[in-house]
């Protein structure tokens, strides 16, 4: 077994941040170049697939340009997203980051890039980021002052190269599987673009009907604004983040440790329609299913009660959910301080096409819903994997797994 000792990140890379986008002047002199986001900081891997620019001036350039072999770190965001990070392949030269995203680069020949981001993604990561985070409400932090302190494995460079090339086959798995997911994703797109193609139109197609959502939803409803806390003995509460993928996601739940009024418990067949949020996550929308024995709201979110003679929850979800639909929304939306909202009557007004024979309205959604389950195979397949290369990469970097037993 090969022996492991530890030296603070700082000893061994450059840890730095980016451009602080709101101390940059729109109309100042300089160059305008690509940046990296959070949002381009994946898991494991850098994506370009949307790249904005910045204007900063010339003489700041080379303080924030990337390099190929710099790992990028996210400074913060929800729990399950502290740290995330990968190495930036120099595909777009210049390019810069944001003061959200670390940049951290190896100055010595003793740590390996690919090495340092996969042990910042294993258990002994993940705890030190979550022990030092500084927590606020649902999101994390962590200081480039934490992160110099982090303490790193150093292990023969040979050693470290092996270990990066044993688990790049897995990673490739891991991608093809998020690409064949991607795929089924797009496919189910069309189907619903093509099977709602009324919305897209100036006027309802045949057999289809456009009126005022509230001549079918006749109530829309806030929840409770009580305090939560996270005492498994009160009611449980469903809030913004409950709302993934068009369902319900009752894993990570607060409580209401006061009495509810029983009208605010959910039905089955309410549907929940985020009002508050930012705007990339505002109007996501989902139907309870009676996924818990009982369950209420939290303020932010509106229940929309559907007239069930007009309009079924499952499409009234799908609806909401369409494209076209979720910029209307948003164009009705009010901008607050780093969130919008979107006021319940304003929602109402809007016109949603829909097919006038509920057994069609049903077709369209049992036809989403097969794709939905064969993307939830695929999704199943991808969890398993990525257990499965996280319990590899936890014995390759404590040492517990060595190449021969890997071989074997």
């Amino acid at each position: 077994m090969i022996q492991q000792h530890f030296r603070p990140l700082d000893e061994l890379a450059d840890v730095s941040g980016g451009v602080a986008l709101g101390g940059v002047d729109p109309g100042a002199s300089g160059t305008e170049l690509p940046y990296l986001r959070v949002a381009n900081v994946q898991d494991g891997y850098i994506s370009t697939d949307d790249v904005k620019k910045v204007r900063v001036p010339s003489a700041s350039v080379e303080r924030f340009r990337l390099r190929a072999g710099d790992v990028l770190l996210t400074e913060g965001g929800d729990f399950d997203k502290l740290g995330r990070g990968g190495v930036w392949d120099g595909r777009i030269d210049p390019c810069l980051h944001q003061n959200h995203v670390f940049r951290v680069r190896c100055d010595t020949a003793d740590l390996v890039p690919e090495f340092l981001s996969l042990y910042m993604a294993s258990r002994d990561g993940r705890s030190f980021f979550l022990r030092i985070a500084k927590q606020t409400t649902n999101l994390a932090t962590i200081s480039s002052s934490q992160l110099k302190s982090m303490p790193i494995p150093v292990l023969p460079v040979a050693v470290q190269r092996w270990i990066v090339e044993v688990l790049a086959s897995w990673a490739e798995l891991e991608r093809r599987t998020e690409a064949s997911i991607a795929k089924l994703r797009n496919v189910r797109q069309g189907v619903l673009l093509a099977s709602m193609e009324s919305v897209a139109s100036k006027e309802p197609v045949s057999g289809w009907a456009r009126v005022p959502l509230k001549n079918i939803v006749p109530s829309a409803e806030y929840g409770i604004s009580e305090s939560l806390d996270r005492d498994a003995r009160g009611v449980p509460v469903l809030r913004m983040n409950n709302i993934r993928s068009a369902r319900i996601d009752a894993d990570d739940l607060r409580y209401c440790p006061v009495p509810v009024p029983s009208r605010l418990f959910l039905r089955c067949g309410d549907v929940l329609f985020n009002r508050t949020n930012s705007m990339e996550h505002i109007g996501k929308a989902a139907m309870w299913r009676d996924e818990l024995p009982s369950a209420t709201f939290a303020s932010y979110l509106v229940r929309l009660v559907p007239d069930l003679n007009r309009v079924t929850p499952e499409y009234l979800v799908e609806w909401l959910m369409h494209p076209l639909v979720r910029q209307r929304v948003r164009s009705i939306s009010t901008v607050a301080v780093q969130q919008v909202n979107v006021n319940p009557s304003r929602l109402r007004e809007l016109e949603i096409d829909l097919p006038v024979d509920l057994a069609e309205q049903r077709r369209i959604v049992a036809t989403l819903e097969a794709c939905d389950e064969q993307i939830g195979r695929e999704e199943e397949e991808l969890n398993k994997l990525r257990e499965l290369k996280q319990g590899l990469v936890d014995d390759l970097l404590s040492a517990r797994v060595t190449a021969s037993g890997v071989a074997a």
